[in-house]
């Protein structure tokens, strides 16, 4: 588990690529403190399993259903990232709970600079756009914000963070651009919210409606 909380900037400096998995090498001084085999770090918002490791690096792999689902897909060398070591029990939540499991990407739509802040806003999906709420938290390429506005238009639906300088600064979201593509990772209480009212929803139908679905799942078994 995480806190959004980004500890250090990371670089990409090896990718070794397969069939359907690709293995990272990140430089990070900081993350690899204390840090085991078999440990996780979240990488842009990613967690990944250290396999290997020395005093200013290391190496993880990433599954094929991981490369589809997040960034880490066009990841090469050079590549910044933001780095956080899982949460030790005990220590101050200082963002909320990111479990470094990536729902998806979202697109940067418009950057409005402000005084001494910037706003930026993404794209949101028709299937994680129920998840989202104006004030509430979502993680972007693993930082910790807040929603400060959303919107459902005929062309799609939106929502935009408020990044502070020191936000704009020791994380990558200070580098995006229009275009770019970002990791998200939508609040987990939202999400179990949404799997009960789907479930309670589909319970409430009548019996005849029901039971057809239920017919066809068990004819695919």
């Amino acid at each position: 588990m995480f806190t959004g909380i980004i500890e250090e900037l990371g670089t990409v400096t090896r990718v070794e690529r397969s069939a359907d998995a690709a293995r990272l090498t990140v430089r990070g001084p900081l993350a690899v403190q204390g840090v085991k085999h078999g440990g996780s770090i979240a990488v842009s918002g990613v967690c990944l399993t250290v396999v290997d490791f020395d005093d200013a690096s290391f190496t993880a792999d990433v599954m094929a259903q991981t490369l589809t689902m997040s960034t880490l897909d066009g990841a090469g060398e050079g590549l910044a990232v933001n780095l956080e070591r899982a949460a030790l029990v005990g220590d101050r939540l200082g963002g909320h709970i990111v479990q470094g499991h990536i729902d998806g990407t979202a697109r940067v739509l418009e950057i409005r600079q402000g005084d001494g802040w910037r706003v930026i806003r993404f794209s949101l999906d028709d299937a994680h756009a129920p998840l989202v709420v104006d004030k509430g938290s979502i993680a972007i390429d693993g930082v910790s914000l807040t929603v400060s506005a959303l919107g459902d238009e005929p062309a799609g639906s939106w929502f935009e963070v408020s990044l502070i300088p020191e936000t704009l600064t020791a994380t990558t979201l200070g580098r995006r651009e229009v275009g770019d593509l970002v990791n998200l990772e939508t609040d987990i209480l939202a999400r179990h919210v949404e799997r009960m009212l789907r479930l309670d929803a589909h319970r409430s139908l009548p019996s005849s409606l029901a039971e057809p679905a239920a017919a066809g799942a068990g004819s695919l078994a």
